[in-house]
């Protein structure tokens, strides 16, 4: 379930609420003043990739000494 940033359209108080995409934003209300005039706001996400996953070389880049390693990575080269 994604959240959302908004901002009130009264008291300028910005906030984020948790919902269901497809549900709509009817009905938020500014936690602060209680005010219906809220805008959606533009928000930033970010991702991360675990820590256990490996580093592949591209399909196009050069292989060394036979173990797959795309030239270095492995520590063996």
């Amino acid at each position: 379930m994604p959240i959302f940033e908004f901002k009130c359209k009264k008291c300028g108080h910005k906030f984020e609420e948790l919902r269901l995409s497809s549900a709509g934003f009817s009905g938020i209300k500014c936690p602060k003043c209680g005010s219906k005039q809220v805008a959606k706001e533009m928000s930033s996400f970010s991702s991360s990739i675990p820590a256990s996953s490996e580093v592949s070389a591209p399909a196009s880049a050069p292989r060394s000494g036979g173990c797959g390693c795309g030239g270095g990575m492995c520590g063996t080269h």
